[in-house]
């Protein structure tokens, strides 16, 4: 098994770094071309480094169990992915969201559920779903959300 503090060495490249083999100047010459195309890929397409991501391929992150992503941005401008607990999908705020979608997108929406609206508005709704749940979850304490006749609520 190779050490992975070992440097690994262009097998083309090798020849150069051992005075002792020979060649004849023109096979030397294209071993050299092929070391420095070699160089040059991993130059620019550095995929050995497992932290690297190049622009524009980044993966998205795994969904965990119980959760959604969804694509929340205006229409005409950057949307962006949010991961939304499946539970928030049967309370009337996220419903008016999902109708919203409707709205704009209909249902042959090509793609994940897009969420027209702005991230701060979608931020907002999510804390206020989770204050209510919070808050329904607590039935021994007295809620302070209960009663109020909030368009949200």
């Amino acid at each position: 098994m190779d050490n992975p503090t070992q440097k690994k060495t262009c097998p083309v490249c090798v020849p150069w770094t051992n005075p002792r083999k020979s060649f004849n100047s023109i096979s030397r010459i294209l071993d050299m071309a092929r070391c420095l195309q070699r160089g040059a890929k991993a130059l620019c397409f550095p995929n050995s480094d497992p932290g690297y991501i190049r622009l524009g391929h980044a993966k998205p992150m795994e969904v965990p169990k119980g959760h959604m992503a969804v694509y929340v941005g205006q229409p005409d401008g950057d949307t962006r992915r949010e991961l939304v607990p499946v539970i928030y999908f049967n309370h009337p705020l996220f419903g008016e969201l999902l109708k919203g979608s409707e709205r704009v997108y209909g249902y042959n929406h090509p793609g994940g559920i897009t969420i027209p609206c702005g991230y701060s508005e979608f931020e907002k709704v999510k804390v206020r779903i989770a204050a209510w749940d919070n808050c329904h979850k607590s039935s021994g304490e007295n809620c302070s959300l209960q009663g109020r006749h909030h368009k949200y609520w």
